[in-house]
């Protein structure tokens, strides 16, 4: 995600979700159908299809099956995960959850 110049992520630049990378660097490069990805990996085709339209998370149990699967760890798809929602969560309650936390104050 661009950064401003605080380091902070940008609010107007949105997040490319897991989903979606599964989508583009997957499935489509390796002419793979979300039906053929779900009944390959014994995911409903609901989980797969929830991925992909950015309505599901990524879970450990999805991770390791796409580890598996696609024949790369399961903590790059946690990861994929885990970084998309810091940056939606960064964007959208960074404020507000900042105004209300006390920093811890060294003895």
């Amino acid at each position: 995600m661009k950064k401003t110049p605080k380091g902070k992520p940008d609010p107007r630049v949105a997040s490319i979700s897991p989903g979606e990378i599964l989508a583009t660097e997957f499935l489509e490069l390796l002419g793979i159908t979300a039906y053929r990805l779900a009944a390959e990996t014994g995911m409903p085709r609901s989980r797969v299809s929830g991925i992909l339209n950015g309505k599901r998370s990524i879970t450990a149990e999805t991770a390791l099956a796409f580890g598996l699967y696609f024949g790369n760890s399961p903590e790059f798809w946690l990861n994929l995960q885990g970084h998309y929602d810091l940056e939606k969560a960064t964007r959208e309650s960074y404020r507000t959850i900042k105004s209300r936390v006390k920093p811890l104050q060294a003895a």
